[in-house]
């Protein structure tokens, strides 16, 4: 079992470094016999592994030549030097794909102290709502394109998501002890059988950061439970995230009973994310659901403030 882990956190092809990395196969060879950017082990039927310190210079290459260093250049630094040039970048920039590159890092090598490292440098110069629309969304976008391909895996996943959610829950724990501007109206869910919560839970830190209070209710909430918060709030605006359900086949059901039992005879209303809302994007038949396919439309309609600075 410790072979295993150990192959999953130190270990990779090229077509893992070319996933991540963005750098293809191809070029990734030609470095190596020209300039020996890379130094691959090789198994006993002659296939490139790679170790963490390939993987990490090479995420540093690809980030020098995406800021118009030549790889010509590149070969004549020592490892120290490209590190240096790193930090400028970082200095000068506030670039974002270092900050994603080393989590990335963190996340493949099941780094937790380099993820509180990272986290800690850009807290110092950003705020929260940045990092989460910056750097964390395009890094679990990336995720799952590598999850697709076969370069990370499940455990990888839950890992980094785990990491995001506690830091969620961190900066969302101090917003509910500042005082409110409205009373507890916003009622964030999931639909029954949906656990995905990245997205649903900063949205809940998001609202109390514009000073209103919320009720978090979580995953798989089926619409019968939702029922029973009828009775402690008027005007009650629900908010969910559709991830994977309900699916394609349920969801006009699904919100027809929503209507039905928590939209009819009050003056409730029901926002919806996430990618199953495309399927009814072009038929919407209830008059209080509202489809949004970004959070700064929500915040156009809802919020007169920016999302983050």
């Amino acid at each position: 079992m410790d072979a295993v882990i150990n192959a999953v956190k130190n270990s990779f092809t090229i077509k893992n470094l070319e996933t991540i990395s963005g750098i293809k196969s191809h070029t990734i060879r030609i470095w190596e016999k020209r300039y020996k950017l890379l130094q691959p082990k090789r198994t006993s039927t002659n296939i490139r592994r790679y170790d963490l310190d390939n993987f990490k210079k090479l995420l540093n290459i690809a980030l020098l030549i995406k800021n118009g260093y030549k790889i010509s250049k590149i070969a004549n630094l020592s490892l120290h030097e490209i590190e240096n040039n790193i930090k400028e970048i970082t200095i000068k920039e506030n670039s974002e794909t270092i900050y994603i590159n080393s989590f990335k890092l963190s996340m493949i090598s099941f780094d937790t102290s380099l993820f509180y490292k990272t986290f800690n440098e850009i807290i110092k110069i950003k705020s929260f709502e940045f990092i989460y629309m910056n750097v964390f969304l395009p890094l679990m976008k990336e995720l799952g394109i590598l999850w697709q391909t076969g370069s990370v895996s499940a455990s990888h996943e839950h890992f980094i998501t785990n990491l995001i959610k506690q830091k969620i829950h961190v900066h969302t724990e101090i917003l509910s002890k500042t005082e409110k501007i409205s009373k507890s109206n916003f009622v964030l869910f999931l639909p029954e059988n949906e656990f995905h919560e990245l997205s649903i839970l900063f949205l809940n830190y998001w609202i109390l950061s514009n000073g209103h209070s919320t009720i978090f209710l979580g995953q798989s909430i089926p619409n019968a439970d939702l029922m029973t918060i009828l009775n402690k709030n008027e005007n009650i605006h629900f908010i969910s995230f559709f991830t994977v359900e309900p699916n394609k086949d349920d969801i006009f059901n699904y919100l027809n009973d929503f209507e039905d039992n928590l939209l009819k005879g009050n003056q409730n209303q029901l926002s919806l994310f996430g990618p199953q809302i495309f399927h009814i994007k072009d038929d919407i038949r209830w008059e209080r659901v509202n489809l949004f396919f970004s959070l700064d439309e929500f915040k156009d309609k809802f919020f007169n403030k920016k999302v983050y600075s």
